[in-house]
Order: C-alpha cells, then sequence, then structure tokens
C-alpha cells in the first residue's frame, strides 16, 4: 500500500530524543519544553508560545481563554476539520460558518462579511491544504472591527502571507504537530500569542492551575493538557528541517501538477499560488469534477494499492452539530463540492516519480472509466 503520508524522521531526530533522554528531560515542565516554546516564538515572530498535548487542545485553550458567553458568535469556515467546530461548541460560543472559495479551498474576508454580525466576537482563520487564508485582509477587518482573531496554522508551518510568517497574524494562534505535519512531534500542539495577560493564563489552563506562590491551592478546576520534553525535543529538531520538508514537497506538488496538467477538463488541481503565496502542499489535493463519483474513485485506488483522503466533510452537515447551531439557510455550496468530490494523493519521502506516475495513471483510469 502507497500510504498517503509517512513521517520521515533523521538520524538527527532520533539524536535530539536521544540526548535528552540522557539528560532525564522527558517530563512535560522540563527545560527542553520551554526551549522548544521559544524555538517556536522566534521561528513564527510572536512573544509568547504554550506547548501543549495536541493541535485540538490548542483551540480549545485558546477560546476558552477568552471566556465567551453563549450569545458570542465565532465566524470559522464551513471546510475544516471538525477540531475548529468541537473547540467553539465547547467554548459556549455559537459557531457561525462560512463558505470557502472554489479555488483556494480557504475562507475569504468576502466570505467571512456575508455572515458577520453585531454578536460576532471571534473571527477562527484557517489556513487549508498548503495555501494560506487572506490573512493580512482578514486581520486589518478583525482590528478595525474589534473582533478576535484566532489563526489556525496548523497545516502552515513555514508558509506566508503578504511578507509575514502564518501563526502571527492571530490575536491568538494556534499549531498542531501531528505526525503528517511539517513540524511534528508525534502528537503535540501549540499557542502563540503576542498578550502577556493571555500568555499567564494560558500557561496555567494547560497545567492544573498551578501556582508559583501556593502550589497545591487551585482557583480553577484546568487541565493537564503538557507535552512531554521528549516530545518537545523531537520538534526541536523538527523545526531546523523544515524548511527541506517544505522543498521536497514543494517539488512532488509541482511533479503531480505537470503530470495531471493535461487532465482539467476532468479534476481541478490546486492552485500553484495565490496572491504572492507559493503552494507548499501540505496535502496535494485535487477536485474531481464530475459529480458523485470520488467514493468509488478511492476505492478504485485502494484496490490498487493507492490510499487517498477525502476533503473535510463540511461543519454545517456534521451529525454532531447540535441542531440548535444548523444554519437557517444554507448558502455553502463551494464547502459542500470540496466535501463530496473532493480527495488527496500520496506525498512524502516515502513515495518517488516512479510511484507518483503509478497514482496518476491510475488516478485518471478510475476518473475516465466513470466519466
Amino acid at each position: 500500500m502507497i500510504h498517503v503520508f509517512q513521517p520521515n524522521l533523521t538520524l538527527k531526530d532520533k539524536f535530539s530524543v536521544l540526548k535528552t533522554m540522557s539528560q532525564n528531560n522527558i517530563s512535560g515542565t522540563s527545560p527542553t519544553i520551554r526551549k522548544f516554546e521559544l524555538e517556536l516564538s522566534n521561528k513564527f515572530n510572536m512573544s509568547h508560545a504554550i506547548a501543549v498535548s495536541n493541535g485540538s487542545v490548542a483551540l480549545d485553550l485558546a477560546l476558552k481563554v477568552l471566556s465567551l458567553k453563549e450569545d458570542d458568535e465565532v465566524i470559522l469556515p464551513s471546510h475544516t476539520i471538525i477540531s475548529c467546530l468541537s473547540a467553539v461548541v465547547r467554548s459556549n460560543a455559537k459557531p457561525v460558518f462560512c463558505d470557502t472559495d472554489i479555488n483556494t479551498w480557504n475562507m475569504r474576508l468576502s466570505d467571512i462579511e456575508k455572515v458577520v454580525t453585531k454578536k460576532t466576537k471571534v473571527v477562527l482563520m484557517v489556513h487549508t491544504y498548503g495555501l494560506p487564508a487572506e490573512a493580512k485582509k482578514i486581520k486589518e477587518y478583525c482590528t478595525k472591527n474589534n473582533i478576535l482573531l484566532i489563526e489556525d496554522a496548523a497545516e502552515a508551518h513555514g508558509q506566508y502571507e503578504s511578507g509575514q510568517p502564518c501563526g502571527s497574524f492571530g490575536d491568538l494562534s494556534t499549531f498542531s504537530f501531528y505526525a503528517n505535519k511539517h513540524i511534528t512531534t508525534g502528537e503535540g500542539g501549540a499557542i502563540l500569542t503576542n498578550s502577556e495577560v493571555y500568555n499567564n493564563e494560558l500557561l496555567k489552563m494547560r497545567n492544573l492551575d498551578f501556582s508559583n506562590k501556593e502550589r497545591f491551592k487551585h482557583e480553577n478546576l484546568y487541565w493537564n493538557y503538557r507535552l512531554s520534553g521528549l516530545q518537545a525535543s523531537l520538534g526541536i529538531s523538527q523545526i531546523k528541517e523544515m524548511q527541506n520538508t517544505i522543498k521536497h514537497k514543494v517539488r512532488q506538488g509541482s511533479y503531480y501538477q505537470s503530470l495531471l496538467s493535461e487532465n482539467n477538463d476532468i479534476i481541478q488541481l490546486p492552485l500553484k499560488e495565490h496572491n504572492g503565496s507559493e503552494n507548499h502542499y501540505w496535502v496535494f489535493g485535487i477536485l474531481i469534477k464530475q459529480k458523485n463519483i470520488r467514493n468509488d474513485v478511492m476505492v478504485d485506488l485502494k484496490e490498487k494499492g493507492i490510499e487517498t483522503r477525502p476533503f473535510f466533510w463540511p461543519l454545517h452537515l456534521q451529525k454532531a452539530l447540535p441542531e440548535k447551531f444548523k444554519p437557517q439557510s444554507n448558502n455553502l455550496v463551494n464547502s459542500e463540492n470540496l466535501g463530496e468530490n473532493g480527495l488527496y494523493l500520496p506525498l512524502g519521502k516515502h513515495i518517488n516519480k516512479r510511484k507518483q506516475k503509478y497514482i496518476t495513471k491510475n488516478l485518471i483510469g478510475a476518473i475516465k472509466e466513470r466519466s
């Protein structure tokens, strides 16, 4: 089976973890955690980084620290992972869904403006699949209208928008370091902010509300969302390798583009760049133009030993969405099109050009068989 993704850990990664083990810095309060956080804040131009156990936790804490009320509205794209929705619902706020651009697969400022109300308190801006959202425009709009911005940069490590690193636009920015990310700690995440107030509260929220004053006296029922020292040591090594990881994916993405470029009548390829940002191909996604054959194509490819993944299923159609949050009117046609007809192909150092040729040949064959 040619897997969609397979982690690639270098000797430097393994040495970094072994070094940390030899120093006994394995806990979530070891000096290695602070070193990792400093590397992150420096890399993404933010004053503070708070390492946590995963990216979903990062979203949870970023929303919880804002102390949102029941009537407060959080705008988020319907085309994104369910972690974003779960975090909004758990914060007691109301999720309000906006559509995404059919070409970039990201939310735009114009999409946000269609659903903003006087109750809008937060925009959750998500960068998707390798291209950034309109971060500068959305940031300026939020600042002008006194709306807080949470930036989910889980899929945009090392990406830039308007000359600024993704992860540096939000009042709070969140990262995931899951195994398939450009920086991985296996599992793991982080929240970045320039706010001293948010930083101090988040440090307590991830660590059971421990205080330096009276250690076992707690004012809040917070969580243990710590990252381990071993994971942080892997992350430190991974940060140094991030640009090489991106370069490799860009080369592979460009090769997929060349192999598939003559099939624009049956598939929509990802944009190579948008508004000056080169696609980093966190994943290489395609949109099948013929409706309702995506699942059958994926089955055909699996039978040929090729693993694929469907695009995110729209949040507004999720069975888990509480009834009271389901939109009264549905103008989220692009998100539904992407969810029903999009898929992404294997990408990473576990495949070569020969395998890419094999994948694309079988992909086009499976689609044309049903056209």
